[in-house]
């Protein structure tokens, strides 16, 4: 089994759901699939958007995860939720109903065409390292650099913890 982290994030309504509605539907999305077992979710935060245009502030989380699945079956599985929730892949760093990124996966490094880990900025942004320090502050990269030294050099971007 591997451990995983994720990070989910939303800032766009859908059928009338919260982007708070739209993480609690991924949640239980994601404990409901019958090859992860969902260990943890951090607190949740609320973050200015970076992207393009003007958009509204996320909400973001992270949880920690058990899986059977691959890598790549994990991301399909996340990218299923996704879509079921209304995720519609336009704009690069666009708002979103629902996003949910591998951020860690065990130990390994993957640098693939679909699937980088761990998520290639994870380490300039601040919601995602606040809610994974609520996980496990011991937490490391692959590289041996902790989350903690990572949150500590990093602008805190203007999160507020909900």
């Amino acid at each position: 089994m591997a451990e995983v982290y994720i990070g989910l994030g939303s800032n766009l309504e859908d059928r009338g759901d919260s982007p708070e509605t739209q993480l609690d539907r991924a949640i239980e999305s994601i404990s409901q699939h019958p090859a992860i077992s969902l260990i943890a979710v951090s607190s949740r935060y609320q973050t200015k958007a970076i992207g393009p245009g003007n958009q509204p502030d996320y909400i973001n989380a992270a949880a920690r995860l058990s899986t059977a699945l691959s890598p790549l079956d994990l991301l399909d599985a996340l990218q299923q939720i996704e879509h079921q929730q209304g995720r519609v892949r336009t704009i690069r760093w666009g708002a979103r109903t629902l996003d949910l990124d591998i951020l860690l996966y065990n130990n390994q490094v993957i640098d693939s065409e679909r699937l980088n880990v761990p998520h290639p900025r994870m380490h300039e942004r601040a919601f995602v390292l606040a809610p994974l320090r609520d996980l496990d502050a011991s937490i490391e990269l692959p590289s041996g650099e902790s989350i903690l030294n990572l949150l500590a050099n990093c602008s805190d971007q203007g999160i507020v913890k909900l």
